[in-house]
């Protein structure tokens, strides 16, 4: 059952799919332009959470990138588990009134086959899906500023912001932000499904030694500095925190990761204490939902959908509290500013 819900390899490895909408936002069929592309993202979806991340960082308001937030809900859609709100305080399409992602797939790509997946970004103007992979959309919110409304926002922002255009992907760290990215994905972000979604022993054996190793790297470079690639924030921070944000409360237990626990990697756990402590960053994720979620929608790998009690998250780390010792959460002093990075 575990190979109808996610693609299999002959030795029982989980294997993740790739799309292929190579839009990019700043072209000149896609150009920068405040209010005119449409985001989908669901709670429960890693995936999903680091474009809301990207949002936060790079101070993108609604009104500039306006997202909906889908249901999970695989027994209401008719392809990819994700359907529209049908109650009151759910959300609906705002552009075609879609009754799922698959509709709304086929109504900008007609004839579409592939998987109905989250994120997804739409052009507006044009009804064309310019991406639906993670990866490209965080890194083209990082390069975009949506014209003078950008700089406009940042010099209006209260005397408690300050006015820094955040560079997640600066120039100068880009070979170490690529190289970092690629062991994060194959060891933590994809490696949990790799051993949630295995289905032989030695396939959970490889995927859970991945993961066991790249937390412990983590653990050991944040034993020296306080992010990933330094003092400051960079796309592989962003790109690390939905799976650790997640992991003791879905990973641990449902997908069997049970070498590590966050909650006893001291770095990580101080480095999980800075990043939610952002403004904004609480926001991006309702970790409840995203848990009943994995528990019950997941049917082959829950088949009684019960969802084990524990601890908040707030509890269990610590989380909302600011530690005096972490030192600044000031956005000049945790991110690089474009005015510096890109002269």
């Amino acid at each position: 059952m575990v190979s109808e819900l996610a693609p299999q390899s002959k030795s029982g490895d989980y294997i993740r799919p790739t799309y292929g909408f190579q839009g990019k936002l700043g072209a000149p069929q896609h150009p920068a332009t405040p209010g005119r592309y449409q985001l989908y993202v669901g709670n429960a979806c890693p995936w999903c959470h680091r474009i809301l991340l990207a949002k936060v960082f790079r101070n993108i308001s609604t009104s500039q990138l306006p997202h909906t937030e889908l249901v999970d809900d695989p027994t209401k859609a008719s392809r990819g588990g994700w359907v529209f709100g049908m109650e009151r305080d759910e959300q609906k399409d705002p552009l075609f009134r879609s009754y799922d992602l698959r509709a709304l797939y086929e109504r900008c790509s007609p004839g579409y086959t592939g998987r109905c997946t989250a994120p997804l970004l739409i052009d507006k103007e044009t009804g064309v899906i310019v991406s639906n992979e993670s990866e490209d959309i965080v890194r083209m919110l990082n390069e975009v500023d949506f014209g003078a409304a950008a700089a406009a926002a940042r010099e209006e922002r209260s005397s408690t912001e300050e006015r820094v255009n955040v560079d997640l992907y600066p120039p100068h760290l880009q070979p170490d932000i690529d190289a970092a990215n690629k062991w994060i994905y194959s060891g933590i972000n994809n490696g949990v499904y790799r051993c949630g979604f295995a289905t032989t022993q030695s396939a959970y054996d490889r995927a859970i030694d991945d993961v066991t190793e790249s937390l412990d790297r983590v653990e050991k470079i944040l034993s020296s500095s306080r992010f990933l690639l330094g003092e400051k924030i960079t796309e592989s921070d962003l790109r690390l925190l939905p799976t650790v944000a997640r992991f003791d409360s879905v990973y641990f237990p449902f997908f069997k990761c049970t070498n590590r626990r966050v909650e006893n990697l001291p770095n990580l756990k101080g480095w999980l204490q800075d990043m939610y402590m952002i403004p904004g960053v609480k926001e991006t994720l309702d970790l409840e939902r995203a848990k009943s979620s994995y528990f019950t929608n997941l049917f082959p790998l829950n088949p009684s959908g019960i969802i084990p009690r524990s601890p908040s998250m707030e509890e269990s780390m610590g989380l909302g509290r600011i530690n005096p010792n972490r030192g600044s959460l000031k956005r000049r002093d945790i991110f690089f500013d474009k005015a510096q990075t890109r002269k």
